[in-house]
């Protein structure tokens, strides 16, 4: 039908209509809700990292209480320093972390995150090529939810 907006530009509306909130942690993020990403296909995270960065968060799944990934790269938070951190929660219950050191991020970069998935695992693209394989924990076949939050500009989201 003419003006019909296909699935693509729904989903990017969507995230243009985001809500920004105040996340538990003080700090302005952006939140996605209604998305349709589907197993294969990619969320692009394009930003930069604060220069006094201590850490952010990328976080995908069904809702806020069932997050298929947290992605966390912390610079100097929670104890940890330079370390990515990745988690699941499922029905507001943390899994158990898993954590990465080989660190790619610099405070004040620019950079990229790519998550794509299958019914099996997420696969994070990063800086320099890295990537980081998590296990889909929830089974999800589908991402209806993306925040983004802590110390991190984000410049554009696209799904491809």
């Amino acid at each position: 039908m003419p003006g019909d907006m296909g699935e693509e530009q729904i989903r990017n509306q969507t995230c243009e209509k985001g809500q920004n909130t105040l996340n538990e942690a003080g700090s302005w993020g952006l939140v996605a809700t209604h998305l349709n990403v589907q197993v294969g296909e990619c969320i692009k995270v394009k930003g930069k990292i604060l220069p006094e960065a201590k850490g952010f968060a990328v976080n995908v799944g069904k809702d806020r209480s069932n997050l298929v990934l947290h992605f966390n790269p912390r610079f100097d938070s929670h104890g940890d320093v330079n370390v990515i951190v990745c988690n699941s929660m499922e029905d507001g219950m943390w899994g158990t972390e898993e954590r990465e050191t080989d660190f790619p991020f610099q405070q004040g970069d620019k950079t990229e995150i790519c998550i794509s998935f299958d019914t099996a695992e997420l696969m994070v693209k990063v800086a320099g090529d890295k990537e980081i394989v998590f296990p889909n924990r929830l089974g999800l076949q589908n991402i209806e939810y993306l925040s983004v939050e802590g110390d991190f500009a984000i410049k554009a989201i696209k799904f491809s």
